[in-house]
């Protein structure tokens, strides 16, 4: 007679995998992004076993659970790794695998994002700083560029009054049409990349549409003879 035998049987189920942040596709201008998933087992299973954790950053060595911090959820883990060093701008793929203590695999989990660090190039070419103009309606022209991360979104606001939408070519070359009010006015012009990075350029423009205005003028000498020199005096307001 046996006593004492028991019989596991092993689930067949495996966990799943979720990577929550950052998203598929995302931008992102920090270079140490903290990679953030949840492995969830079913309920009544063998539970997530937290040394089958392997996460891979590009072609790099697999990060285990020890180098990073998983919190337990119910038959979750909710997990956060922090990369030690920064990663270089461009794109990244994330790949994270784990499994139960029934050996049962979870489908690899995977994202593509990019890094970066670096503003859009922003050169405003026209108008120059400090001019004076008559007419109210003004253009800027310019151009921007972001290697890592595009479109830019280029916006111009007069006095902090946004300009209206902003056509960029496929070239980076913008060209906009802005108003203007009377006195000293300030343009801003801001270039956004897809990470949220942002180039900014002020100028200062003055608009002055006061016609100057002749109250009086004189003749010296007055009368003059015929070929001889007079001058002509005028008084402007």
């Amino acid at each position: 007679e046996l006593e004492g035998l028991r019989l596991r049987v092993l689930e067949k189920i495996a966990p799943t995998i979720s990577i929550t942040s950052p998203g598929n596709g995302a931008y992102t201008h920090n270079a140490q992004q903290a990679i953030e998933f949840t492995i969830t087992d079913e309920i009544g299973g063998s539970g997530v076993n937290l040394d089958s954790i392997r996460l891979v950053i590009d072609n790099g060595a697999p990060v285990t659970q020890s180098g990073m911090i998983c919190t337990p959820d119910g038959t979750s883990y909710r997990c956060v790794y922090t990369p030690s060093s920064p990663l270089g701008d461009g794109s990244h793929t994330v790949t994270i695998n784990a499994s139960d203590h029934d050996g049962n695999a979870a489908a690899q989990a995977s994202v593509a994002y990019k890094v970066d660090t670096v503003p859009p190039e922003l050169n405003v070419s026209e108008p120059s700083d400090g001019i004076t103009v008559a007419r109210d309606t003004l253009t800027v022209r310019g151009t921007t560029s972001d290697i890592t991360s595009t479109p830019v979104v280029i916006k111009i606001a007069v006095g902090g009054v946004d300009q209206g939408a902003v056509t960029v070519e496929p070239s980076g070359q913008f060209v906009h049409q802005i108003t203007l009010a009377e006195g000293a006015n300030v343009i801003t012009v801001t270039a956004t990349d897809a990470s949220g990075q942002k180039s900014t350029v002020t100028i200062n423009v003055t608009l002055d549409t006061s016609v100057p205005k002749i109250t009086s003028a004189t003749i010296t000498p007055n009368p003059v003879d015929a070929g001889a020199t007079m001058i002509i005096s005028v008084v402007i307001e």
